[in-house]
């Protein structure tokens, strides 16, 4: 079994899974940033399939993107310009090829969290 990568959000000050968040995966390598894919949260918070899949899983280190500003905008929360948070950048690496790693976000409009899940 190869490894694969899934994340979630969930609205930290609302309660609730935060939908429709984009979300961008970059894998960093050399110095270099290349992005692997775009997605954006369901119903739930989450991608509807891993957000890197077992079939381009690679181990390595990586960056996940969460765009909070537009939802956080689209929910009321946002505050005034400019934003406290807007762009909230992950870095993070993967090192067992067989694993499945879980990188979610806890959000608010001033402050998130995040942890290695299951």
């Amino acid at each position: 079994m190869s490894g694969y990568l899934t994340t979630h959000v969930l609205d930290t000050a609302k309660g609730c899974p935060a939908k429709g968040i984009r979300i961008v995966l970059y894998r960093l390598s050399d110095g270099e940033r290349t992005q692997i894919t775009e997605t954006v949260t369901n119903d739930d918070g989450r991608t509807d399939s891993p957000i890197l899949p077992g079939d381009a899983f690679q181990t390595g280190s990586y960056e996940l993107v969460f765009f909070a500003g537009d939802y956080l905008r689209a929910t009321g929360q946002a505050g005034d310009d400019p934003l406290f948070l807007d762009q909230v950048p992950i870095r993070f690496g993967m090192s067992d090829a067989a694993a499945h790693y879980h990188v979610p976000l806890l959000l608010s409009p001033y402050g998130y969290s995040t942890y290695r899940g299951s």
